[in-house]
């Protein structure tokens, strides 16, 4: 979020009691403080104010004011709160809790899976059915439920599916959730004493005066009072890797808040070091909550959700024309009545009715899948934008990185690697008795198997701890009849008490030439995104005269020989750099956005592959366009400094410019990023926030565990557009030839019940798509629902099947002279059986661009490649066509005006269907030279 600040108050600004109307007073123990003006009084009960939002001016002033006067700003003291104090502002501001999205009912969850534009349709058609087959349905037949059951049950089983694996997925992501603390050791005054306990955080109100150790989360937005080396983790709100230094002094001037020394925010935590802390903001008015509110309300559409609003419109044009022209043809050349239902099945036939369940059968097949990966999917459409992903924006930390401090390299004062060097800083991090920071933990594991031999033969004497005053800290080590001073610590204070240099084993006195010598090489080390500490050491010889008691002081780091350089990075991960040659490979280009210093950034990106010839600072993009940010973002993959507001608007306009975008991240600051994206992806151990945020959850942090998702999603785009493209294709043509046999014949070319089954079998066996085998070259780029790929397809392979259609009208009028009313069961059951057969099997020919059938005993030699289809797929098609073959030789098939046909007939039926697959494969290839794709 971008936080905006007033002009800098002094002491004197007005003050203001949380909550306070302008211009009222009140009686306390202490005297009351003036008035902000403007300052409505909140009066929301136990809740939230609905206005609640981060107070920036409030923050500003904090910052800029001296500890006393910044317990005056929100009408403090520093021995803490009475209890009515305590009850007056927790009922006016409310608990200290952030507000989160809260789940549906299951009904309402349920609901919403009803507003699939195809399911929709359904409905609609379902009504109109209801209407025509059982209100206005004949006296003497009586009502017909067969059609308004048959999409009924389409209905339930689709949107019980999606809501069953929606449902199952959230309460998974659930579980996850952690809280950020529970409680916080908080001083208030209890009897006119104060006190200091633990209370739940929720309990805590602007005002509280609040204790920090090492170990703690903050509980609020808070102006620090009182530090001792505090050290405070802000990468979860900043994206800086490394521990921030905070101190109790005023800023000199109103910067961005996040940056301040004296303010802590709500979900950081102390590294190390103690201090006391006055709460400035609780609940949804800290930066923490802010971001939250950022996150609430409707989601953008994703690259899934304008893709399927573009094909369903698509697909309700064709209706729109062709549906009319059914009725008005059959109306004016047959009664009204039947044309009316006619025009309704012919509705039917032209809806591919059954995509939102074999979608949904295909996301939960996928979400499985991606569940032995590791993944929990809790959006399922989000798996269909995981497959269309071009852009990866990513954090850095934890992701490019192992998320953990790595001491680098190890130098002598000339730039060489030293193990001298590394043995005593392993000495200085070895025998501190403070709280090891993460520089230390780092030494530590870099001296490995050498730990007990760079300290055996030492004997801990004293200790001089780190302060911020001196930026450094040093341990006195006894060996033998010998002291040695060990001082590690910014470079600059380091040279501040050097006056010697050791040079290969040699102590030389260090010159302002070299000084400056060793200020290049600490700048080219930091030009890297290094973090530079020295090392030095003066030895004090032990006489016996001296005793056994000896003590050390900062005056005793003095005259010290400077060892060498240690460089400090958060270390990229091994994995990194393969897998973003891969997802590379695959279409997908990455881009770093991070809250992290740019050197750091650059270094890291550069180490794994990533162009970072230029980086961009998060303040550079505040005064872009959308359609400007969108062309920098083109050609830039690095973006540093970035707070949560920039990392969303560089995420919004790489949308805007035509990308589907992924964003992975973990930290607070990421979740308005996370929500812009198309797809939101997060892992287990990010912060709540972040998590909500996200459409998909990883329990592994690893661009490989993405790079499978990705494939995954994009294999279960490609079953779902193989259904899309042969059953909207083969229904048109059913359509055409409708329209035909309509002008022509005098009776209806198919039963209208019959005409439900047929789409009901071939329908149930497209179901089995989610289990077919997928090509490679479909899933090595991209894949995005493009509605005019979806014309062009219906258009050129649809009307081929109304050739065949028309040769067999032809075939059953004048060979099997069915040219009349009195013959038309005859001429229904004809076109039937070659309807659904053909319909099946040329599924087969359209469900890859390879051989269909010649992959089924593995790769042909000496030609193409065949592609084998999917054993359930198979088993399935084959089943239907069967079904198909028997259907009108059976008493079931007579109820539903269906007569057997002569053998005579199927030799005929087979040069059809065979002319038909010739025809077909034909006119994929030239579809594919003209137009590079087919699924």
């Amino acid at each position: 979020m971008t936080f905006r600040i007033d002009p800098t108050p002094t002491d004197q600004t007005p003050i203001i009691s949380p909550g306070q109307e302008a211009g009222t007073t009140r009686t306390d123990v202490r005297p009351a403080a003036p008035a902000r003006p403007g300052k409505p009084r909140r009066t929301a009960r136990r809740g939230r104010a609905a206005d609640a939002q981060v107070d920036t001016r409030l923050l500003a002033q904090a910052m800029t004011a001296t500890p006393k006067a910044a317990l005056r700003l929100v009408d403090a003291d520093r021995h803490g709160l009475t209890p009515d104090e305590v009850a007056e502002r927790l009922d006016r501001f409310g608990p200290n809790e952030v507000r989160h999205s809260r789940r549906l009912p299951p009904i309402l969850q349920y609901l919403k899976t009803l507003t699939n534009p195809f399911i929709l349709i359904l409905i609609g058609l379902a009504s109109i059915m209801f209407v025509t087959d059982v209100v206005l349905a004949d006296p003497t037949e009586g009502p017909d439920f067969t059609g308004v059951v048959t999409i009924g049950i389409m209905v339930l089983v689709s949107s019980g599916l999606r809501f069953w694996q929606e449902y199952r997925s959230g309460r998974s992501a659930d579980k996850l959730a952690a809280l950020v603390s529970t409680t916080a050791a908080v001083t208030r005054l209890v009897g006119g004493v104060p006190v200091t306990g633990e209370r739940p955080i929720e309990q805590i109100v602007p005002g509280d005066i609040v204790e920090l150790a090492a170990g703690d989360m903050l509980p609020a937005d808070v102006r620090l009072i009182r530090t001792k080396d505090l050290q405070v983790n802000q990468a979860m709100l900043t994206g800086e890797a490394l521990p921030v230094e905070k101190r109790a002094e005023a800023a000199p001037d109103p910067s961005d808040p996040l940056q301040a020394e004296n303010l802590g925010f709500m979900g950081t935590s102390v590294v190390s070091g103690s201090g006391t802390a006055l709460v400035l903001q609780t609940g949804d008015r800290t930066a923490f909550g802010g971001l939250a509110a950022s996150i609430q309300g409707a989601r953008p559409q994703t690259a899934f959700d304008r893709g399927i609003s573009k094909v369903t419109w698509t697909l309700i044009r064709f209706m729109a024309v062709v549906v009319p022209a059914v009725f008005i043809i059959n109306g004016l050349t047959k009664d009204w009545g039947s044309a009316f239902l006619f025009a309704v099945v012919t509705a039917v036939g032209l809806t591919p009715e059954m995509l939102p369940l074999v979608v949904t059968a295909n996301l939960a097949k996928g979400a499985q899948l991606m569940a032995k990966h590791r993944v929990i999917v809790k959006r399922l459409p989000a798996i269909q934008d995981l497959g269309a992903m071009d852009v990866l924006a990513t954090d850095k930390t934890g992701t490019l990185t192992e998320d953990r401090i790595v001491l680098e390299r190890h130098l002598d004062t000339a730039g060489r690697s030293s193990d001298r060097t590394l043995g005593w800083a392993t000495v200085n991090a070895h025998f501190q008795t403070g709280l090891r920071n993460l520089l230390d933990e780092a030494i530590l594991r870099a001296a490995g198997d050498d730990l007990d031999r760079s300290v055996g033969r030492f004997q801990l004497i004293d200790e001089m701890p780190f302060d911020f005053a001196r930026r450094r800290m040093s341990v006195v080590v006894a060996d033998r009849d010998q002291h040695t001073v060990v001082t590690k610590g910014a470079v600059e204070e380091i040279l501040r008490i050097a006056e010697w240099e050791l040079v290969q084993g040699e102590r030389r006195p260090l010159s302002d030439e070299r000084r400056a010598e060793i200020d290049a090489l600490v700048a080219e080390q930091n030009a890297l995104g290094m973090r530079v500490l020295g090392v030095a050491i003066r030895e004090v010889p032990v006489t016996e005269a001296q005793g056994d008691i000896f003590e050390y002081a900062v005056t005793d780091e003095r005259e010290m020989t400077l060892v060498g350089l240690l460089t400090f990075l958060d270390p990229p991960k091994s994995s990194a750099k393969p897998a973003l040659r891969s997802l590379a490979a695959h279409g997908i280009d990455v881009k770093v956005i991070t809250g992290d210093n740019p050197l750091v950034a650059a270094t890291v990106c550069r180490e794994v592959g990533i162009d970072a010839t230029h980086v961009v600072l998060g303040e550079e993009t505040e005064d872009l366009t959308l359609e400007e940010l969108g062309e920098l973002a083109e050609r830039t993959h690095v973006f540093a400094k970035a707070n949560p507001a920039q990392k969303a608007r560089i995420i919004e306009a790489m949308r805007e410019h035509g990308h589907t975008v992924g964003y992975l991240g973990d930290g607070i600051n990421d979740a308005p990023a996370l929500r812009t994206a198309d797809v939101g992806i997060s892992v287990d151990t990010a912060v709540d926030i972040a998590k909500e945020s996200a459409d998909i959850i990883l329990l592994e942090k690893d661009l490989t565990v993405l790079e499978d998702g990705v494939i995954e999603g994009r294999r279960t785009f490609v079953n779902t557009m193989k259904y899309l493209k042969m059953t909207a294709s083969s229904n048109f043509g059913n359509v055409f030839s409708v329209l035909v046999a309509s002008a022509m014949l005098p009776f209806l070319p198919m039963i209208p019940i019959v005409a439900l089954i047929q789409n009901l079998a071939y329908d149930l066996s497209m179901l089995t798509l989610a289990w077919d085998r997928v090509d490679r070259e479909q899933v090595r780029k991209p894949r995005v629902w493009e509605a005019d790929s979806l014309a062009k397809f219906m258009v050129r392979i649809g009307p081929l099947s109304s050739i065949f259609d028309l040769t067999t009208y032809a075939l059953m009028w004048f060979v099997f002279a069915a040219n009349s009313p009195a013959h038309a069961a005859l001429f229904q059951s004809g076109w039937f059986i070659e309807s659904i057969i053909s319909q099946t099997l040329i599924v087969h020919l359209l469900r890859t661009q390879r051989l269909p059938f010649a992959g089924l005993f593995g790769r042909r030699t000496g030609g193409a490649p065949g592609s084998r289809p999917g054993t359930a797929l198979l088993i399935a098609t084959f089943a239907v066509c069967v079904f198909g073959l028997v259907l009108p030789f059976t008493g079931f098939g007579a109820t539903f005006g269906l007569v057997p046909l002569p053998w005579t007939y199927f030799p005929w039926l087979v040069g059809t269907l065979v002319a038909y697959c010739l025809v077909v494969e034909f006119a994929k290839r030239r579809f594919v030279r003209r137009f590079g794709v087919w699924i």
